[in-house]
């Protein structure tokens, strides 16, 4: 029986600057982080992604390689790479998905209306990211304003 190919669609950006097969890690890795893929998931040949974005076998080759090297994925000889592990809180994320993603996608309609292009949104959202994730502020669900709190662990609210 043939395996089915995991619903994973590969886009790659050849003006970003990140090497292609970058790329197909970075949105793997992304695709098990929201539970778009799970254990057991057959990702697409190197064939079919070569065929759907112009790009060399080898370049996925050597993507499925780096996700083999960290674990996430493993390469059955004549069957495909198959999905080992996800990452993250895949499922924590699945849970919270539709009223955060409905949020995120409100701010990013606003965004865009205000003509912002999409590098100076991603910057953005980057830079947001780095200061609400700091080892120094971390997430107090106390907090009515929903600041960050200076000094305090995520666990238990302790003093650190």
């Amino acid at each position: 029986m043939a395996a089915e190919s995991a619903a994973v669609e590969f886009r790659i950006d050849r003006r970003s600057g990140v090497a292609t097969y970058l790329q197909i890690v970075q949105q793997t890795k992304q695709a098990l982080r929201l539970g778009m893929l799970e254990p057991g998931d057959r990702l697409p040949t190197a064939r079919e992604v070569a065929e759907a974005t112009a790009i060399n076998p080898n370049t996925v080759l050597k993507a499925y390689r780096e996700l083999e090297r960290e674990g996430l994925v493993e390469a059955r000889r004549g069957l495909g790479t198959f999905v080992r592990r996800t990452l993250g809180g895949a499922a924590d994320a699945a849970a919270a998905d539709g009223p955060l993603r409905g949020d995120l996608a409100d701010r990013a309609r606003r965004a865009r209306a205000a003509v912002l292009e999409k590098d100076d949104v991603g910057a953005l959202f980057t830079a947001v990211l780095d200061t609400t994730f700091s080892t120094n502020d971390t997430y107090d669900p106390d907090d009515a304003n929903g600041a960050e709190t200076a000094g305090r662990s995520r666990k238990g609210g302790q003093e650190r």
